[in-house]
């Protein structure tokens, strides 16, 4: 089973604040919060360690955007 992160570990894992993480989705910059319920929601671990990865890495914004579509599609397979 994945692990799954809540926002306060998100925010803390990516150094972003709430408002500055979905301004990020909203930028397709980070992949948005799975439901898992009416009022929760989490990100996958392998997901943020992605990103994180990709921005350590010194990767554009552009190639983000493209890392961020394909683990929204791997999402989708795997539903």
């Amino acid at each position: 089973m994945n692990n799954l992160l809540r926002l306060p570990a998100v925010m803390t894992a990516t150094g972003l604040t709430r408002s500055t993480l979905y301004l990020r989705i909203k930028q397709r910059l980070m992949t948005p919060p799975v439901k898992l319920g009416e009022r929760c929601a989490a990100w996958p671990l392998h997901e943020i360690a992605a990103i994180n990865a990709a921005r350590i890495a010194g990767k554009s914004d552009e190639e983000i955007r493209e890392l961020v579509t394909q683990l929204e599609q791997q999402r989708m397979a795997k539903a």
